[in-house]
């Protein structure tokens, strides 16, 4: 039941298919989003006027962060001495030298190559210890 719409037209009268997809109504919509958008977001945002407390700098001398580095062989080294899993906690707690070693943080780095498995041993040998404040190190590629 099809109908033609020429109607007999023929040569330069008759109408072919147009398949292009007309963008335009696609472009009005979009550009008037963008003006909405516009208009929209410095409305959004909110300005609260605080008067902030001035920070202060430690005033006392700042220790050097303890790092425990883990190699691919499993050897284990606080900052520049050796050690081994067992001995850990009571190393780490040596060199930290304060009253209460465990409220210290401590950095915890590994090479690529470490077992999973290892690195896993020396964080939870840490955590069973009471040393919860434990910080990752990782390079930048």
């Amino acid at each position: 039941m099809g109908m033609r719409l020429n109607l007999g037209a023929s040569g330069k009268y008759r109408l072919g298919q147009n398949s292009d997809i007309n963008v335009t109504p696609f472009v009005d919509v979009m550009l008037v989003l963008l003006i909405i958008f516009m208009v929209a977001l410095p409305a959004a945002t909110t300005d609260i006027r605080l008067n902030l407390p001035k920070a202060e700098a430690p005033t006392g001398p700042v220790s050097p962060p303890i790092v425990i580095s883990v190699r691919p062989s499993g050897a284990i080294f606080i900052d520049d001495m050796a050690t081994d899993l067992v001995a850990l906690p009571a190393d780490l707690a040596r060199k930290v030298s304060k009253p209460n070693p465990t409220a210290e943080r401590v950095y915890v780095r590994a090479d690529r190559g470490v077992r999973y498995g290892v690195f896993m041993g020396v964080m939870n040998r840490l955590q069973a210890t009471g040393f919860l404040q434990v910080a990752l190190v990782n390079e930048e590629l």
